[in-house]
């Protein structure tokens, strides 16, 4: 065993690993030495190439688990570095995102209780999006819910104002507030058991909003048109009802919780935070008031 193969020592001298990291990376499973009849460790040849191989692995950052898979044949290289790649985005992210809650700091020291709910972006995106999640529930398509938690939980922007930074934060505020979880439990959104094609309804409701954003844009008042109707025919759809007077009416009241001061001012700050001229949410709203100002 001796004559083919090498002692710790010889292999330390032949890559440049100290002694003390190869035992650990051979603790760690990295490296698989036999043992000779004094106990001591031997490795194959091919551990000088296995082991540079860790070496440059360690050198982008990979862990030790990360290096083991690949090693082992169970994840392929490029996987391994597209998810530290993927895992070092999100760092460099959350980095930015905190920089710019103190530079807020810095600028609206009155702000600091508000500010500090949301130094760490993911983590107060995570409080909108328990908001929202109970409206996703039923048969509703993975893109569809993807979607519809993009607008109602933004994700934090790389770079953001102080203003965008406020406005996440009142954001995350309004998302504890209980009045306008009671009242989103009254929304539309729920009571999915009657509708037999979530999915449907939320893409005809989109191409209303869509319709809509041009008014919105211009600041124009809420006012019946193409939109509204889009809009109104797509709940008659869902509901399996035909658009009418009374049906318009029905759908009013059951909006109304929709219409709360509370929701008004979340899809406000929304839209602060993405910066759209015309927000989604803000959008559904004025369709909603118009609706409301056609049945008086």
């Amino acid at each position: 065993m001796t004559e083919d193969t090498l002692g710790i020592g010889d292999l330390a001298r032949r890559t440049g690993v100290p002694v003390r990291t190869i035992r650990f990376y051979s603790d760690e499973g990295l490296l698989e030495p036999a043992r000779s009849v004094g106990g001591h460790r031997r490795f194959e040849a091919a551990a000088v190439e296995r082991l540079e191989l860790v070496r440059r692995l360690r050198g982008l950052g990979l862990g030790l688990r990360s290096i083991t898979d690949v090693l082992g044949g169970r994840r392929s290289l490029d996987d391994a570095v597209a998810a530290e790649r993927t895992a070092l985005d999100r760092e460099l992210a959350t980095l930015s995102w905190r920089r710019s809650v103190l530079r807020a700091v810095e600028e609206a020291p009155s702000r600091l209780d508000l500010l500090s709910a949301v130094q760490d972006g993911p983590a107060a995106r995570e409080a909108l999006v328990r908001l929202w999640e109970p409206m996703t529930t039923g048969p509703i398509p993975p893109d569809t819910v993807r979607m519809f938690l993009d607008i109602g939980a933004p994700v934090p922007p790389e770079s953001p104002t102080t203003a965008q930074v406020v406005a996440y934060a009142e954001l995350v505020v309004l998302a504890a507030d209980r009045e306008l979880a009671v009242g989103l439990r009254a929304s539309t959104l729920v009571a999915h058991e009657r509708i037999t094609d979530l999915g449907a309804l939320h893409a005809s409701v989109g191409e209303a909003c869509v319709l809509a954003a041009g008014a919105v844009s211009a600041g124009l008042p809420p006012a019946p048109g193409p939109a509204l109707d889009r809009f109104v025919a797509a709940h008659a759809t869902a509901h399996r009802a035909v658009d009418s007077v009374e049906f318009r009416r029905a759908l009013n009241r059951r909006t109304a919780a929709d219409r709360s001061p509370r929701l008004r001012r979340y899809w406000h700050l929304a839209g602060e935070v993405t910066g759209e001229a015309a927000p989604m949410g803000v959008a559904h709203t004025w369709l909603l008031d118009a609706l409301a100002g056609s049945v008086g």
